[in-house]
This record gives C-alpha cells, structure tokens and sequence, in this order.
C-alpha cells in the first residue's frame, strides 16, 4: 500500500534508484491495460461497450471513496470533474467501442500516437517544448507498434477508428491536465484515482441504462473479466498511473503507454501465434523508443544557444503536489465524508 499512499519505506534511495522504481511501477499500468483487448473479446459479451466501462469505473471508484472518505474541495470538483471524464468517462467507452469493431492491431497503432499528442498538448498547457528526441522517441515508438500489430488482413472501420483516435485524444489530454493540476496538499494517488473513476462511473450510467441495459447472459468468464479490468486494469492501475504522472517528466510517462500492444502481443504468443522477423524488429524498436525516452536526450539532439535546453533529462523526482507545507494527517484522508466514522 505504501505506492498508493506515497510513502517511501526502507532505506534512503538516490535519485537514480528511486526514479527507476517510479518508473516500474508506473509501468504496471499500461503492462495490465495491455490485457483489455484480449478479456474484452474472448470473455465480456459483445456489443455493450458502455456497460463494459460502467463496471470497470464505478464500482472501484465508489471502493476507493469509501476507502479513503475523501471528497474534492474548491475547484477540485470541477477539475476531479474534468479529469474523470478524459481519463475515464469518454476513454472507457471509446476503448471497448474501438477494441469490437477493429482488429487489435489498428486499435494499438491508434493509442501509440498519444505520446506525439501529449508532446503537442504539452506545448499549450504546461509551456513544455518538446525537443527533436521526444518527436522521435514518438514517432519510432508508434512506428514500432505498427510494424508489430499491423498486417496485410488489418481493415479499417469508420466508427472504430474514431472511436480509438478519440479514447487517444480523451487520454492525452487527461496525462497532461494531470501533470499541470497535480493534486491537493494532503490528497493521494488513491484518493484522485478514486474520483475520477466515480465521475466517469456516474457519467457512463446514464447512456449505459438509455441505450444498452445490462446484457441478458453474464457468464462466470464475464464476471472474471469484469472483476479484473475493475480492479487490476481500473482502480490500482489508475493509482500508480497518476502516482507517476505526479513524479516523473510527461515526457517519461507518455511513452509508457506503449507497452500495452506489447504486452498484447506477448499474450497472442502464449496462444499460439508467432513473430514474422519484420514483428519482432518492430518489437525491439518499440521497446527501445519507450526506454530512450526514460534518458536525457543525447548532446545531439539538445537546443543549444538562446534556445531552450531540451526537457528530456534525468532529474530528482517532481513534487507530487505543489510546494506547500504537509498538514500533519494521513495523507489519504483529508476531508471525511459526512457520516463517516474514523478508521
């Protein structure tokens, strides 16, 4: 539990060991959505993507508040509000839309643009100037994806590459508020996981019970695959992602995200499929882009001048939360919910 609350046991850690260990467990994310594809089209019925992302949401992050009993304050409940509709409330739905109605091929190459659309995004909201290291980290890393998953059977579908371009653009944009916002003083990566994915819950219920209903037949694999896409794949994935997001540069965790069509890949591998040689090059350079992209950019690729020093370089972990004095609580608590009786 000390990941989810930010605390940092055992022995002090240089600045180098304890960005590597931010980064693993950062990665567990990405590494556990890289199972989405396969649950959502061997064991979830088909045809009720809302409803797949109402389970996923809602009931961890109802979990998660009755766990911490911390509600936003100020214009936290806009910006909670915010968030959890990029990260949750839009991607969910669009993530199952696009994993139905394209091959996991085409789906994977459309999410491995988001580091591209983050580098841009940054742009805006943070000031952020991505130097030529981070564009090419994007670019091989997408590249790479493609050459792994894309083949000559791969067919394209109008709605479903909307639908996955938008659940890339929903969450590029999520990463990227979340780094400028950060968090409260006192508040933890639980806590904000918590409320985006109760927002996102609560704006899936409606259209879910207008349009799809509950499915008529949920099966003891359904119920599996629900539990673990809202657990694994929602509530602790969620946690260590936005614990990364507040520690690491943007341009460090974008990237991330590409491990998720590997990992799909990996699993096509245990049942049976194989590599063609030009997979497994796109493989290793896919892989190489999201390592690359953990380093400072080599002397070449840096601004020099009056130009800006490329951001791509290896520094003590950011702040968690703006600069502030730490109230002298349990960082997951903060503000109780009415009714609530201490732990």
């Amino acid at each position: 539990m000390d990941a989810l609350t930010d605390r940092s046991p055992g022995p002090p850690r240089g600045p180098s060991a304890r960005r590597a260990a931010t980064v693993a467990l950062t990665a567990l994310a990405p590494l556990s959505w890289g199972t989405t594809y396969a649950v959502t089209t061997e064991l979830l019925p088909p045809g009720d993507p809302l409803f797949a992302g109402l389970l996923r949401a809602l009931p961890a992050g109802l979990l998660a508040l009755a766990i911490t009993r911390v509600l936003p304050r100020g214009d936290w409940w806009w910006k909670a509000a915010v968030l959890g509709v990029l990260n949750i409330g839009a991607l969910f739905p669009l993530l199952f839309l696009a994993a139905e109605r394209l091959p996991g091929g085409v789906a994977a190459t459309l999410g491995a643009a988001q580091p591209l659309l983050v580098a841009g995004l940054a742009t805006v909201a943070l000031g952020d100037r991505p130097g030529a290291w981070r564009w090419l980290c994007g670019v091989a890393g997408m590249v790479g994806v493609g050459l792994v998953v894309l083949g000559p059977q791969a067919r394209l579908d109008a709605v479903g590459v909307l639908a996955g371009l938008g659940g890339t653009a929903a969450m590029a944009g999520g990463v990227v508020l979340t780094k400028r916002w950060g968090r409260p003083a006192g508040v933890g990566p639980l806590t904000l996981a918590g409320w985006q994915l109760a927002v996102g819950g609560l704006v899936l219920l409606p259209p879910t019970l207008a349009i799809e209903g509950v499915p008529e037949r949920i099966d003891a694999g359904a119920v599996g695959g629900y539990l673990w896409l809202g657990s694994m794949g929602g509530l602790i994935a969620y946690t260590l992602w936005f614990r990364g997001i507040g520690r690491l540069p943007v341009g460090a965790t974008a990237p991330l995200v590409l491990l998720s069509p590997l990992v799909a890949t990996v699993i096509g591998l245990f049942i049976g499929e194989s590599l063609r040689p030009l997979q497994a090059l796109g493989f290793a350079l896919a892989l190489a882009a999201l390592l690359a992209a953990q380093f400072p950019a080599p002397r070449l690729f840096r601004f020099r001048g009056a130009g800006p020093v490329d951001r791509e370089r290896v520094a003590a972990p950011e702040p968690a939360v703006a600069p502030a004095a730490a109230p002298a609580v349990d960082p997951e608590r903060g503000a109780v919910l009415p009714g609530a009786q201490p732990r």
